[in-house]
């Protein structure tokens, strides 16, 4: 007979604790897991009327942006986020004990539906989630409640670790899993350390059905320890009591014989001291702060927690960040009704990190800040992701070649001899001989996923098919992540012999699910590179002296011209999508660009971002279905040419890049 998930329940918390120890152990090796930085955003959104109030500040803001501490977006899987947060790196030290606040609303729900609706002009998709996103998925719910408990133990565990001992975390469930993830709660945290169960009350259409409404969700609150942070909160007196009592505040106050007595002052009463049941507002579909994401919840109830829980510039985190709603309170956003109207105002504001698997949560909270002109973050990812998967795969003592080999075995290769590929990433396909003469020879490299693909690579590559083993018809070059500059790379070789072509990101997440090479053989498809075109950026020098400190400035007008989306057949949409996709794709390629941004002073290292357009910005012209498709970017001027990196995501999460040197003006 199966035991019962009660049965169950102290083995799923012992694995988890292993799971996290093994990565706290890791933490100091030396192939300890890091965050790359794909962006620094200093917030600047394209608008059609940017007064002069609104440039110093972005400016100052810009001139400002090289603080000790960013705030900072995370894509990935927030394990190995919470990893490299307690690992450290040269920028940031081990975040160890430095949290103040942890918010967490992860699924709990096995049968929602992660597909995302892709609306083009005069089309709308429907995309499901990548693969990456629907194995994390699947493999929360493979065994039911079970995995769902045995995916957020380790993570739990993690959180206690980033914790300062003043902390506090609050979990956001509902009845799906709520009772259990207590029990698991009660094991990391300590039943002695739990605080509340908050129950958020709200109102919405019921449909007809054979129970009571389902109305609440339930919020569990824990310390770290006796001497956590608590700032009370309070709620309004009730009618009732206002009416006998007024809306004075009264105190206690001893009288001439030392006995205390109650007097009424003029201080506004600050009402009662909150409850543990909050009634909130939904966020329905018409709402002023509908972003668009399933399972957004309102920055009033996420700003009760940060007002209760953290001061001023404590450092707080989100890692199911979703629709970034507590990134949004935590940058300072508050949002109060007024009848049915949303009234906006801004508070101080905190340090944060918020995290996501999936793109689509990731880019709405990376325009959903930019919106309310956030201050500079960072844009992160989990470097060498596919390293990492391949140590969760192949094991820990995984050499390169052992992926280079799986890869190449993947496409068709087989390996070349030892002694002329002694890295073990060279395969060959061989043609057939058809009347005696020699079919095709075809050379194959499989390139490291903790290198970018680019021009040495790409040289190497046709100097190996030219020389080696006496020569070869073409090659074939397959890269996991790739310079900026690849596809002028490509377009500057000029040669029809070389072929590049993406290896697909959740290679190991598909190997690790499907249980072996052979099972995957003929399943994978290597695509070919997105890429993007842009029209000879223009520099001018400004009039005037606009710049704080009298320094002239100039502008820069960057035009797009072509975006070639990555091989349709690789996006997870079904055939008819599919089609219409490719139509839209020739007919208007710049509809599918979901945001791009521009970084003047490119340093060939980081992009940091200081303009920014996105579909749906409506401040930059009136059509929330397309970006605007010139930016004009004014900046402080400087000698000699400047490095202008442009970079653009399409609406299904792919990044192209270009990079032109602009003459002096």
């Amino acid at each position: 007979m199966p035991k019962s998930l009660l049965e169950q329940l102290p083995e799923i918390v012992a694995q988890g604790r292993k799971e996290a120890e093994r990565i706290l152990e890791g933490l100091e090796g030396r192939y300890r897991v890091s965050l790359q930085t794909r962006e620094v955003v200093l917030p600047a959104r394209a608008s059609a009327t940017t007064d002069w109030v609104q440039h110093q500040a972005r400016q100052e803001q810009r001139d400002g942006s090289d603080g000790a501490w960013a705030n900072r977006l995370v894509y990935g899987d927030n394990l190995l986020a919470m990893a490299a947060l307690l690992a450290g790196d040269a920028h940031t030290p081990s975040l160890r004990g430095k949290v103040d606040l942890i918010y967490i609303d992860p699924p709990f729900d096995s049968k929602a539906d992660y597909r995302t609706k892709v609306t083009l002009p005069g089309l709308e998709l429907e995309q499901r989630p990548t693969v990456i996103e629907q194995f994390a998925y699947s493999d929360t719910w493979s065994d039911g409640t079970a995995s769902y408990l045995a995916m957020i133990t380790p993570r739990l565990i993690l959180m206690r670790e980033l914790l300062a001992d003043t902390g506090s975390i609050y979990v956001h469930l509902d009845w799906h899993v709520g009772h259990y993830v207590k029990l698991v709660m009660d094991e990391v945290f300590g039943k002695q350390h739990f605080v509340n169960e908050i129950c958020w009350w709200y109102k919405r259409w019921s449909a007809a059905a054979s129970t009571f409404q389902r109305m609440h969700d339930t919020i569990y609150f824990y310390r770290k320890s006796e001497n956590y942070r608590f700032n009370q909160l309070f709620q309004p007196l009730a009618a009732s009591t206002a009416a006998i009592h007024g809306n004075t505040r009264r105190v206690n106050v001893p009288d001439d014989s030392g006995k205390l007595v109650t007097v009424r002052t003029e201080e506004p009463s600050r009402g009662v001291q909150m409850h543990d049941v909050w009634e909130v507002p939904f966020v329905v579909a018409h709402s002023q702060e509908q972003v668009g994401y399933a399972t957004q919840k309102p920055i009033e109830l996420v700003a009760r927690i940060l007002e209760a829980s953290s001061n001023p510039g404590d450092l707080v985190a989100d890692f199911f960040g979703g629709s970034g709603s507590f990134a949004a309170a935590a940058e300072g956003r508050r949002v109060a009704k007024d009848g049915n109207k949303s009234v906006y105002s801004n508070a101080a504001a905190r340090r944060w990190i918020t995290t996501d698997l999936g793109k689509p949560a990731c880019m709405i909270m990376r325009k959903r800040l930019i919106d309310l002109q956030a201050r500079p973050f960072l844009y992160q990812a989990i470097g060498d992701y596919q390293v990492e998967a391949a140590k969760a795969t192949l094991g820990r003592d995984f050499r390169m070649g052992d992926l280079s080999h799986i890869v190449l075995s993947l496409y068709g290769a087989l390996p070349l001899p030892a002694d002329v590929n002694p890295q073990r990433n060279l395969g060959q396909i061989a043609g057939f001989d058809f009347g005696g003469k020699r079919g095709s020879k075809t050379l194959v490299l499989a390139d490291s996923p903790n290198k970018l693909t680019g021009m040495v690579t790409l040289k190497k590559a046709v100097a190996l098919r030219d020389n080696l083993l006496g020569g070869w018809d073409r090659v074939v070059v397959l890269g996991w992540n790739f310079e900026p500059s690849i596809g002028e790379t490509i377009t500057a070789l000029n040669d029809p012999r070389l072929e590049v072509l993406v290896i697909p990101p959740d290679l190991m997440d598909r190997l690790k699910k499907k249980g072996g090479i052979d099972k995957l053989r003929g399943q994978v498809r290597f695509s070919s590179l997105q890429y993007l075109t842009i029209h000879p950026v223009h520099r001018q020098a400004s009039a005037g002296t606009a710049h704080p400190g009298g320094v002239a400035e100039e502008t820069l007008t960057v035009r797009l011209k072509n975006y070639v989306l990555l091989s349709p057949e690789a996006i997870n949409l079904d055939d008819d999508n599919r089609t219409k996709l490719q139509q839209v794709a020739n007919a208007e390629p710049l509809a599918l660009i979901e945001y791009w941004a521009v970084d003047p002073d490119y340093d060939g290292q980081v992009f940091r971002s200081v303009w920014q357009d996105y579909r749906g910005n409506t401040a930059s012209d009136a059509d929330a279905l397309r970006v605007v498709s010139t930016a004009v970017v004014s900046t402080p001027a400087r000698p000699g040419p400047r490095k202008v990196c442009v970079r653009v995501v399409d609406v299904f999460g792919f990044e192209a890049e270009v990079v032109a040197t602009v003459e002096a003006a």
